[in-house]
């Protein structure tokens, strides 16, 4: 049988009458299943409703159908510069898979997806594609209404998994070499996957009972269901990956003995230190840290127990609530306490909407689930001594850009007000660890600001054979960011065992 789309255009010339016809008329069908922008408009996956959503942890968005996605990706302008592919952090082939899934070609679809992308069901998920590929897409910005990338990743991934097209992890050859991830969260999980589909034996060490790190207990379930991220979990185990886990390094294990036991080692810690607020009363009862609270809640989800959350201390349950913060893990935290039965939740922002760092699809959401957000306003203190009562609230106005070009909040004197609480949720970032002395490793080069000094292109240290990617780099950062770096880690950690004499030449 030909396969017409092997032959270029240029060459149908040299092709008999008959054929060059059927090649015309081929490339002419698969155009007219394309470039349906001006006729078809933008239409997103249903969303429950706010009332039904709210009651439970499921994702909120429901499934493509089959003919939907293929519309959908069929306004593709399959445009000569794709935009959309430069603004995604690991250059997806985002034209060519839409165009395939138009096509109804949804396992080539799939298997294009997943050459650039260890986890494209989880990025279709939660990243901010209106930051990133949907917020450049060409029509998008002529004003038609940007193509829905995620959606369609999503789709076409939980497809090739209720199909069976997502294959098991085989490597050709089984090599003796073995390199040791510490940190099982998105750069890590990334990272195996391409380490072991080369062969080379990997052990994942990780300070939680489950892998998966902020994925598993760092992002609600209504953003990304758990058996998701098992999957994934499962298959890499399946491949031969070896995890290690309720093993915090520098206590239950030294780094030099990881060192020790591997031809070179990936350091993939994230930063899970969070940003503390520095106001009086910020010690009562009833301040608690964002991370902590969604973890409480994800264990929930997995049927643990979990003392904090039964007493209340980590549950907004009949609660007022208040979290601190503009990101997208202050969007996680209102939009769970609103789950939980929370009396009441508000958001404190120090800027307005237009100027907040998280997805403005998840402050739409949140809003629709009945979270007030006070925009222009920020902490001075807490009432109420040994058990916090309120937030003591100072209201701002934003002046001159700052260094980053952003306008800098100011106080308005005199506008101070207590706002009423009985939880408080700080939720203002993550800083990372100092891992030289938690280690004892004080040869680990870091920046000054406390991220581990990687190589950008090899993500190689200060020391030999460890290599470093994710969070622990680039400072608090997307889950689409830490796999790229996972990849791009692991590669160089290929060559640089091949260089080493470790990993012999096929």
């Amino acid at each position: 049988m030909i396969d017409f789309y092997s032959f270029p255009i240029g060459s149908r010339d040299a092709l008999p009458g008959g054929i060059a016809r059927a090649v015309e008329g081929r490339r002419a069908l698969a155009t007219q299943k394309m470039l349906k922008f001006v006729t078809v408009g933008k239409e997103t996956p249903e969303k429950r409703t706010a009332d039904l959503r709210s009651q439970d942890f499921h994702e909120i968005y429901r499934q493509y159908a089959a003919e939907k996605a293929a519309e959908q990706a069929g306004r593709c302008s399959q445009c000569g510069v794709p935009y959309c592919q430069s603004h995604c952090p690991l250059h997806n082939n985002i034209p060519d898979w839409l165009k395939l899934t138009a096509e109804g070609r949804l396992q080539e679809a799939y298997e294009l997806s997943q050459a650039t992308n260890t986890f494209p069901e989880i990025c279709g998920r939660i990243c901010p594609q209106d930051r990133l590929c949907e917020g450049n897409c060409v029509i998008e910005n002529s004003g038609h209404g940007t193509v829905t990338i995620g959606a369609v990743e999503k789709y076409l991934t939980d497809t090739a998994w209720e199909m069976g097209w997502v294959a098991p992890i085989r490597p050709r050859v089984e090599r003796p070499e073995s390199v040791g991830i510490i940190g099982a969260g998105p750069g890590g999980l990334a990272a195996a996957d391409v380490l072991r589909r080369g062969g080379v034996q990997v052990t994942i060490y990780d300070r939680h009972d489950r892998a998966g790190g902020l994925l598993t207990y760092g992002i609600p379930g209504f953003k990304l269901e758990k058996p998701v991220v098992m999957q994934r979990i499962e298959q890499l185990a399946a491949a031969g990956a070896q995890f290690v886990l309720n093993c915090a390094v520098g206590a239950d294990l030294t780094f030099d003995a990881i060192r020790g036991q591997h031809d070179a080692v990936l350091i993939a810690t994230g930063v899970y230190k969070a940003r503390d607020i520095e106001a009086p009363g910020v010690g009562a009862s009833g301040i608690v840290k964002a991370l902590d609270y969604l973890t409480a809640s994800n264990r929930k989800s997995f049927g643990d127990d979990v003392e904090a959350f039964d007493s209340g201390e980590l549950n907004a349950s009949g609660k007022r609530v208040v979290v601190i913060g503009g990101g997208d893990t202050a969007m996680d935290c209102v939009r769970t306490a609103v789950r939980q039965g929370a009396l009441s939740v508000k958001c404190l922002y120090r800027r307005d909407r237009a100027n907040m760092p998280g997805s403005q699809r998840e402050v739409q959401n949140a809003e629709e689930e009945g979270v007030d957000f006070v925009w222009l306003s920020a902490p001075k203190g807490f009432s109420g001594g040994t058990e916090v009562e309120g937030v003591m609230v100072q209201r701002m106005r934003l002046g001159p850009p700052d260094a980053t070009g952003r306008q800098s909040p100011e106080i308005i004197e005199g506008a101070d007000y207590v706002e009423p609480a009985d939880l408080v949720i700080q939720a203002l970032g993550f800083e990372p660890e100092d891992l030289p002395t938690l280690w004892g490793v004080p040869d680990l080069k870091v920046t000054r600001w406390g991220t581990i000094k990687a190589d950008f292109r090899t993500h190689a240290t200060s020391l030999p054979g460890v290599y470093a990617a994710g969070d622990i780099v680039r400072g608090a950062s997307l889950v689409v960011w830490a796999i790229r770096d996972g990849r791009e880690a692991a590669e160089a950690i290929m060559d640089y065992l091949k260089q080493t004499g470790a990993v012999a030449a096929e």
